[in-house]
């Protein structure tokens, strides 16, 4: 389960270019054990399930609706949007406890609640469900991992670390344990160096491995390989010619023209860095929808300013009384 942000201005990014999907640690959903499917227990919880998404293809709906509207000046404010939101996934929420409250050994549904709480931002409250469900099934690798999510975003670091290593020995051919502990190690270096006994330049090498492992395993992900590529602008002293590699393979797997220029974005910025001028400009000339409209020159200005430099012509502020200005 994926559930939109309540937050109304997050909405935003589903405006950004798809290319910059940003590191946003993925979720493990339900283990994979196949029930017994004549269970009633089993059927009930399925249905439930069907509830979660049928309320979250609606807020989906809500959204997107609502982000066009805004667009043309119209559209419900920040706050009803939230209330409306809420009020249709409280339904869904009593669902979860009421069946809780009847099968309170039932691990499958602690880890889907617990993602429905993350997702509604109420970690804290998720917690505790996590914990239980991994009481009760401590070899189903989605809970380690999921609790890994949560303690990458409240700490201690160092159990994310593990956990996520457990979820990895436990389930090998998960790309998602994978993406989400390279984006962790990468995010927490400091954390990762003192953990692994390593310096930075091995805990970006640390992290790249992994996105590779969680590539291997699933090679026609763009947002994996988008993620992976994105990397490298955090990574000093710049590795270029892999950046550009790690963009050329998410290029080859956009299918719309929106993907397909979002990524010239990248190129243009990699190589205007890299001091590779005509072919920043290349690509700049090859982004033409509107939705780039605004960060299209953004870039056309920092390729020029990049060029003065190189070539030496580039005019310093002022001085002025023996103060830059």
């Amino acid at each position: 389960m994926n559930h939109p942000l309540i937050i109304f201005l997050s909405v935003l990014v589903a405006l950004s270019l798809p290319a910059a999907v940003s590191n946003r640690t993925a979720e493990a959903g339900v283990t994979a054990t196949i029930p017994d499917a004549s269970d009633p227990v089993e059927k009930e919880f399925k249905r439930l399930m069907e509830q979660d998404d049928e309320a979250q293809t609606e807020v989906d709906k809500w959204i997107r609706e609502n982000n066009a509207f805004a667009q043309q000046g119209a559209g419900l404010p920040a706050a009803e949007l939230n209330q409306r939101i809420l009020k249709r996934f409280a339904t869904v929420r009593q669902g979860y406890e009421d069946f809780i409250k009847r099968h309170p050994h039932h691990a499958r549904v602690r880890v889907a609640y617990a993602s429905f709480l993350s997702d509604i931002g109420e970690e804290d409250a998720a917690f505790p469900h996590l914990e239980k469900a991994r009481e009760l099934d401590p070899n189903d690798p989605a809970i380690w991992n999921n609790l890994a999510n949560y303690h990458g975003h409240n700490g201690p670091v160092t159990k994310a670390f593990e956990y996520y290593e457990k979820a990895i020995a436990l389930n090998s051919k998960e790309p998602v344990y994978y993406q989400n502990f390279g984006t962790t190690v990468f995010l927490f270096r400091k954390d990762a160096m003192e953990h692994y006994r390593i310096n930075e330049q091995q805990v970006f090498d640390k992290a790249l491995a992994l996105y590779r492992e969680a590539m291997k395993l699933d090679p026609d992900d763009l947002p994996l390989a988008s993620d992976m590529a994105l990397t490298y602008y955090g990574i000093k002293p710049p590795r270029n010619d892999e950046a550009l590699q790690a963009w050329t393979n998410a290029f080859t797997l956009a299918k719309t023209e929106v993907e397909r220029q979002g990524i010239h974005v990248h190129f243009a910025r990699v190589k205007t860095h890299a001091g590779r001028f005509a072919e920043a400009r290349a690509h700049l000339n090859l982004i033409t929808l509107p939705i780039y409209e605004e960060l299209k020159p953004r870039l056309a200005r920092t390729l020029e300013e990049k060029e003065r430099e190189a070539s030496g012509t580039s005019v310093p502020p002022p001085i002025i009384e023996g103060k830059l200005h």
